[in-house]
């Protein structure tokens, strides 16, 4: 399943703006994270599902040189040289995660020079669902097709995460793009960042997750994110001194080791490695949970999450903490916030039959708290396309 209307609507913007149809189309979706929230570049292994809402990439052949890009959700277009290592100014920061995946491409024999393409996307800016990351999968897709050549998914899902840190300036892991690539019907993508696999959960029919949007923009790039990772990074290192085995990453950490051992470490770090080592753990114990149908304790594990992200990571905010305790109340079967956090959205766990009431409660008594949030059902669906 893609996003049909977007899509179309990418079609008929590009063919407007250019006086041309696009002679390829691709379509990459946004993502919720499930579980393992920051776990992907600490090695460690996390619960995602692509959505029903995505970025399409359009593209055809212009008579001029350069990459002629138009952002049509804002209606905004420049240009650029594909060959040029530099990310372009502020005011076109948009275009900078186009620009990286058509330039690390160029080290995989993909060049490409003299196009026009478009971008549209459905995923709200901000909303934590990965819209970055579909844009950069989509981009990669297309220009592939156009280019005639094929690369290995993994090194797509790294192309994405290289422009994610050279060009826009975020250090994020490859969970978001793992995602948008890997994304199966009606199931969650198990992912292992330091094997680099994936393989596919399937969700019991009768359930479906809940977006939750209370409208509070983020952006990782601009958020205390790179400075989480240094304190992981910071534990982990402390931690492999106090252990007989090693620990290059905090996924290397046992458990009940990490338990005795936080005490002897630095405490902030030690503060932020308690929400990953948790959430590792939480992921591990959810495919079990999964397979044996136990959908109450793998929705506790969902509000578990929150709790530690709320204190230990401290990437939620007092909105999103309104939320989760909203979607409790309503009778959710669990309820966190989902993707890097400091805003964006929560995701919740539902059976099918109750979602549009538990929807329209969330609704109501985020009200009571001044707060004005938009929920919609969340269909887990394919991964990326090439349209045409």
């Amino acid at each position: 399943m893609y996003d049909e209307t977007v899509t179309a609507d990418a079609i008929a913007i590009h063919t407007d703006t250019y006086g041309t149809e696009p002679t390829t189309v691709a379509y990459a979706p946004g993502r919720i994270e499930v579980l393992g929230n920051h776990t992907d570049y600490n090695a460690g292994t996390t619960f995602s599902c692509a959505i029903n809402m995505g970025h399409c990439f359009c593209i055809s052949k212009s008579d001029k040189p350069g990459v002629r890009l138009t952002a049509a959700d804002i209606n905004a277009t420049t240009e650029f040289d594909p060959a040029s290592p530099e990310p372009l100014e502020k005011k076109v920061q948009w275009a900078n995660y186009v620009k990286g995946v058509i330039h690390y491409l160029r080290g995989f024999d993909v060049v490409v020079d003299g196009i026009d393409c478009t971008f549209l996307g459905s995923i709200p800016m901000g909303a934590g669902l990965s819209s970055s990351a579909a844009l950069e999968v989509a981009t990669a897709y297309a220009v592939l097709s156009y280019a005639g050549k094929e690369i290995d998914k993994i090194d797509i899902a790294k192309i994405g995460q290289r422009a994610e840190h050279e060009f826009a300036g975020c250090s994020c892991g490859l969970l978001d793009q793992f995602s948008s690539i890997y994304g199966v019907h009606h199931g969650l993508i198990h992912s292992d960042f330091r094997t680099l696999e994936t393989y596919p959960v399937k969700l019991p029919d009768d359930v479906v997750f809940l977006m939750i949007n209370p409208h509070v923009k983020h952006a990782l790039a601009e958020s205390p994110y790179n400075a989480r990772r240094l304190s992981c990074e910071k534990a982990a290192a402390q931690l492999n001194e106090l252990v007989d085995y090693e620990v290059g990453a905090l996924r290397d950490i046992k458990f009940e080791d990490f338990e005795a051992l936080k005490g002897q470490i630095d405490p902030e770090a030690a503060q932020r490695a308690t929400h990953v080592v948790g959430e590792i753990h939480r992921v591990e114990e959810g495919v079990k949970l999964l397979s044996e149908g136990n959908l109450q304790a793998f929705g506790q594990f969902l509000f578990d999450s929150h709790e530690t992200s709320r204190t230990a990571f401290e990437n939620s905010c007092e909105e999103l903490d309104v939320v989760v305790e909203a979607a409790r109340e309503a009778g959710a079967l669990g309820a966190r916030l989902s993707g890097g956090g400091w805003g964006g959205s929560c995701v919740a766990l539902v059976h099918a039959v109750d979602a549009e009431a538990i929807c329209a409660k969330i609704i109501e008594i985020c009200k009571t708290k001044h707060i004005a949030p938009t929920a919609e059902i969340i269909i887990p669906s394919a991964g990326a396309i090439v349209v045409k």
